[in-house]
């Protein structure tokens, strides 16, 4: 089953235009990714499409209602897991004939499935959630457990299109793996949105939806990242090329101006001796700074236009380009051991999280990924690292650092201030304002932005001016955890996040299911929570 875009346009409310007259034909059988940076309008794409929103213009023809898979929030809280899976009126209908009720309105509301139940149980099974009763609301669920019922929801209905918008949030390793050979087998039409570049690997088209327009690329994302990588460089090449010419102009201008001077100054001279009337003086005055003004002129037509053309240039190139990162290393000097962790297990109730006690050590420099499954308790053991819990069983030493920790929702950022205040609030150098503001601009925060509340800031801008708050304060921290720092980012702001860690030196913690993120910031051993 295809999906047909047709001449579409969204304009939000507050008269913020996402994207006008876009076209886009995707055939039946095809896997489509969908990219861009955040808040260029994918996701609102995905719910037109999915018809959970409408459009401002243009159309979207399908030919049958397609499976949504959406981002969760919270939004779905009070719903029941039935009731997400759109099987709750069967399953009331099943049950009711089961006890006898042969009233039609049961069987019509049932219409011949008499195996819902068991396919939903099937389903939820192939997404190791069996545990889960389907009366149970989605507000007891974890992010994982979410994210998984609604996938639950494809094996249930069968759909010929499906969308999935960013399917491996809050997934394990394991789910993942799932996820992937489930999107391998599919023979339906599918199309994501996702940040997850193992995903958009398996799609054999790439489509980039930025500055309102659509693109489409014949290949999966790593084409995709090459062609827009080879753009990249050639711009980068014009740029080196048009600031060697504005160069080379300046430096032209200059010896012209010399050589123009020197000859209005011979000329000068020569007229005084020839004590020529003060009237031709006077005219000849004229006519040499004239002549300077006209090759001044010249020049600076030339000049003004290659800047011009530079600045042009510049406009075009991605924020992570224009970004400046600078984190100070840590004081600590290397492989001073920070953490001691011996026989260490926590408990909730009479349980212990663990099935085998924890041993490990932590020193200084070391980058670290904390593996486990959803539930694995990863979280819990980040704390205890971080001296906010304490081990029920064991024993852990800790030397005197300073720690920050990044969860994916970046809460150190305070919503109740605006993004100048939030840099103040780091600002223990002292700093003048012009000076903050500055560091501000760097990292992508204009004038237009400081006095923004920070509870407006999408996930990837939360990321930039935490980011900016650690360059802005004195002293690096000893220790940075980062708890599922991308999930909330688009490739982008991945990519600036990366940029960033690599370039810190002190210990780093990590927990995170994301693959590529993990190889590109070299993390160089594990501990096992399970």
């Amino acid at each position: 089953m295809s999906i047909i875009i047709r001449d579409l346009s969204y304009i939000h409310s507050d008269k913020e235009k996402l994207f006008q007259n876009i076209n886009a034909t995707i055939n039946k059988g095809q896997k489509v990714s969908l990219v861009g940076n955040n808040g260029c309008g994918k996701s609102t794409l995905l719910r037109i499409i999915a018809g959970k929103l409408s459009s401002t213009e243009g159309d979207v023809i399908l030919e049958e209602k397609p499976c949504f898979v959406p981002q969760h929030f919270g939004q779905y809280g009070d719903l029941s897991i039935a009731q997400v899976l759109g099987i709750e009126n069967k399953l009331q209908a099943l049950h009711a004939i089961l006890k006898g009720d042969t009233a039609p309105q049961h069987f019509e509301s049932l219409n011949e499935d008499w195996d819902i139940e068991e396919r939903a149980h099937a389903a939820l099974s192939f997404w190791k959630i069996q545990h889960l009763k389907l009366s149970q609301t989605m507000s007891s669920l974890s992010g994982g457990e979410k994210t998984k019922v609604f996938l639950s929801g494809i094996l249930i209905h069968s759909p010929q299109i499906i969308l999935l918008d960013e399917p491996s949030n809050h997934l394990d390793l394991e789910s993942r793996n799932l996820l992937y050979d489930f999107i391998k087998k599919s023979k339906s039409t599918i199309l994501v949105v996702s940040h997850d570049r193992k995903l958009l690997n398996l799609f054999d088209t790439t489509i980039e939806l930025e500055n309102g327009n659509i693109e489409v690329f014949g290949g999966n994302y790593d084409f995709y990242f090459e062609q827009k990588t080879n753009a990249r460089n050639a711009l980068e090449e014009d740029i080196k090329s048009k600031e060697k010419a504005l160069r080379k102009a300046k430096a032209v201008e200059k010896e012209a101006m010399e050589r123009q001077q020197k000859l209005d100054a011979r000329g000068k001279k020569k007229q005084e001796k020839a004590g020529l009337p003060t009237i031709m003086m006077k005219t000849l005055k004229n006519n040499a700074e004239k002549s300077t003004s006209r090759t001044k002129g010249i020049h600076a037509e030339k000049i003004n236009t290659i800047s011009e053309e530079v600045s042009q240039l510049r406009k075009e190139l991605s924020d992570s380009e224009k970004m400046k990162i600078n984190l100070n290393n840590s004081a600590l000097h290397k492989k001073k051991i920070l953490v001691s962790a011996k026989e260490i297990n926590f408990s909730y109730g009479n349980r212990s999280l663990w099935k085998e006690t924890l041993s490990f050590i932590i020193t200084s420099g070391e980058r670290i990924v904390i593996k486990g499954a959803n539930g694995s308790g990863k979280t819990t053991l980040i704390k205890i690292i971080l001296g906010e819990f304490f081990p029920c069983t064991g024993t852990i030493t800790k030397a005197e650092t300073k720690a920050i920790y990044i969860d994916q929702d970046y809460s150190l950022i305070n919503n109740r201030l605006t993004v100048y205040e939030q840099a103040q609030k780091h600002n223990h150098g002292s700093l003048q304002e012009h000076d903050v503001k500055i560091r501000l601009n760097r990292f992508l925060f204009s004038k237009d932005c400081w006095d923004k509340s920070c509870g407006l800031l999408s996930g990837g801008e939360r990321m930039r001016l935490l980011l900016c708050c650690l360059t802005i304060s004195n002293q690096a921290p000893d220790i940075i955890v980062l708890d599922e720092p991308t999930n909330n980012l688009d490739i982008q702001n991945i990519e600036i996040l990366t940029s960033a860690i690599n370039e810190y030196r002190g210990t780093l913690i990590v927990v995170s299911h994301d693959s590529q993120f993990l190889e590109e910031i070299n993390i160089e051993r594990e501990i096992i929570a399970q």
